[in-house]
């Protein structure tokens, strides 16, 4: 994505300008049809930056999207979310093909000031999956999610009065709801591809602490774990504690702990020897969470082979 010309959107109306659609009865708020928008190869060798929420749903795109850190077919169902300042980019890979449908949601942070939803926004986790994640709907799904996008639509284009704000508020805090109860249906259905992250995860906690410069490394973070395995940190807690119950950190912990027990139960290196080479700093810490883990401590744990 890099390299690309990169275009900021900074409102609603300016997007709709670029994409030469009509003027949105909203400033804040905004229901963008694909089958609308004037596609140009200007406008889609492109990547991008809203200042706003975007949730769309896109259907008969013909073509595989590069989109984030990942591919997707958009001849699915599937809804994605963006908040302000994340950057994202598209290719259409067969023009010919091309023949986009379903909408987009566009929602202003301006809107939500002083409702609800103006703190809450941000506890819905699939908004900080950096593009890298998408939802894929089942058709009872997507006719759940179309009947709200529907009712949002239709408050938008009436006569705006006191309950107008709050309505649209509402409808949208149900379209995140139903949003995240189908994500979560998504760890558990989607079980060869979350598999294939549990294993993959797996082999690169291995991997690391099996490295001969874990002592120069540390010990792996989060980020460095998410990263490798092309998730954002939020997406892959969530889909651990669904299909595991721990979260990433969790698994960190349990690898580490799996490792001392080996250098423990086979070696002679002192306990300060092998937190050193486990990538702690000082033995206490090491000492500390290894008796959190395990109840016993780690010359305890020695002894009991002897």
């Amino acid at each position: 994505m890099l390299g690309k010309k990169l275009i900021k959107i900074k409102t609603i109306s300016e997007y709709h300008r670029l994409r030469g659609l009509p003027k949105p009865m909203h400033p804040l708020i905004s229901i963008v049809n694909f089958s609308s928008i004037e596609y140009t190869e200007e406008t889609e060798e492109v990547n991008w930056i809203f200042d706003f929420y975007s949730i769309s749903l896109k259907r008969n795109f013909g073509s595989k999207f590069t989109y984030g850190q990942q591919q997707y077919d958009f001849d699915d169902g599937i809804l994605f979310f963006m908040s302000p300042g994340q950057l994202f980019g598209v290719k259409i890979e067969d023009k010919n093909k091309f023949h986009p449908s379903g909408y987009m949601l566009l929602v202003h942070p301006d809107f939500l000031w002083n409702t609800s939803l103006a703190a809450t926004i941000k506890q819905y986790d699939f908004f900080d999956y950096s593009v890298n994640e998408a939802l894929f709907l089942s058709d009872k799904e997507e006719r759940i999610i179309n009947g709200i996008i529907e009712n949002i639509n239709q408050e938008c284009h009436s006569n705006i009065d006191k309950y107008s704000k709050q309505i649209i508020i509402s409808h949208i805090e149900t379209l995140l709801n139903y949003s995240e109860r189908f994500y979560n249906r998504q760890f558990i259905t989607r079980e060869k591809a979350n598999h294939q992250i549990l294993e993959q995860l797996e082999n690169l906690l291995s991997e690391y602490f099996n490295s001969d410069d874990l002592i120069s490394k540390g010990l792996p973070s989060v980020q460095f774990v998410a990263e490798n395995l092309h998730v954002s940190p939020s997406y892959l807690g969530n889909l651990l504690r669904v299909l595991t119950g721990q979260n990433t950190q969790q698994h960190i912990h349990n690898k580490l702990i799996e490792k001392a027990k080996e250098k423990l139960s086979t070696t002679d290196l002192t306990v300060s020897e092998i937190a050193y080479q486990l990538g702690f700093e000082h033995s206490q810490s090491f000492s500390k969470l290894f008796k959190i883990k395990t109840s016993v401590s780690p010359l305890a744990f020695r002894q009991s082979f002897n």
